[in-house]
């Protein structure tokens, strides 16, 4: 039990990292290059998140087509470029992994 007061603090101090920035969201005004910056942050984030999936396995990059990952990555990307749909993207992107991964193994 001596690590719940550790656990209780950074829950807080992460809470409160965000109510910050969200309790100053329209009181303060931010430079305009600071807002530009932070349009890329989501799309960065994402891919720290999607493409390590994608390209890396075992340690080593994977870009052969027998890659079931990639292929729905490239499959699901297509789909996001024509539909601008999340929903129907991550739907496609399913299908398709679970269709390579099907055949391909």
């Amino acid at each position: 039990m001596s690590w719940l007061p550790a656990l209780a603090v950074a829950g807080l101090v992460t809470f409160g990292i965000r109510l910050s920035f969200i309790a100053l969201l329209g009181k303060v005004e931010l430079p305009p290059v600071l807002t530009r910056a932070l349009r890329f942050v989501p799309p960065a984030v994402l891919s720290a998140i999607i493409f390590p999936e994608m390209l890396v396995r075992d340690g080593a990059l994977d870009l052969h087509p027998g890659n079931a990952r990639l292929l729905a990555g490239v499959v699901a990307a297509f789909a996001a470029w024509r539909t601008r749909n999340v929903v129907l993207t991550i739907a496609v992107g399913m299908v398709a992994l679970w269709t390579a991964q099907a055949f391909l193994r």
